[in-house]
């Protein structure tokens, strides 16, 4: 097996990137602390084409060095947009359809493995803050939650890290 080159890859054009069919995902980044795990994610969402990013509190925004270096141009292509205040971007995006899950560890929460989303659905998924995660305010807020099932001792991953599971989960769902 040989690996493929850049050239091989096919790659959209930021043109292209803008005009594709995107994946019914909206990914809420709430008082994300680390521009890195900001940057990851906005390629994670290029990655899979994502609908679009909400930046909300804390977290920056584009355009942004320290952004830019785990990025490396996706802010160019993925949508975002940024709202003050996470419960407001809650109701905003609940106002046109989407069902809004928080990912965090709750009482009642759904599984990963267990969650099945509807084909026509649009999903907002809410990401917290690296130490408190989603706050509680937001969570009550939302149509549900979803948890990522955790064995180890410290039942904690970094945001970006949640976010790829979870995208790369409900990507492969939403495909099937």
């Amino acid at each position: 097996m040989r690996k493929l080159a850049n050239s091989e890859l096919d790659r959209l054009s930021v043109t292209d990137f803008k005009a594709a069919q995107k994946t019914p995902l909206i990914l809420v980044l709430d008082d994300i602390r680390s521009l890195h795990n900001i940057g990851s994610v906005f390629r994670t969402a290029d990655a899979f084409l994502i609908q679009k990013i909400v930046l909300c509190g804390i977290t920056a925004v584009p355009p942004n060095k320290e952004i830019h270096k785990t990025a490396l141009g996706a802010t160019e292509t993925v949508d975002w947009e940024h709202e003050k205040d996470v419960v407001s971007a809650i109701e905003k995006l609940k106002q046109t359809g989407a069902k809004v899950f928080a990912i965090e560890q709750v009482e009642n929460s759904i599984s990963l493995e267990a969650f099945q989303p509807q084909k026509d659905g649009v999903y907002a998924l809410v990401f917290g803050n690296e130490v408190f995660g989603v706050n509680q305010t937001a969570i009550e807020n939302c149509d549900g939650t979803i948890e990522i099932p955790q064995l180890g001792s410290k039942h904690s991953l970094n945001i970006s890290v949640s976010a790829g599971i979870v995208v790369w989960d409900l990507f492969c769902k939403m495909r099937n």
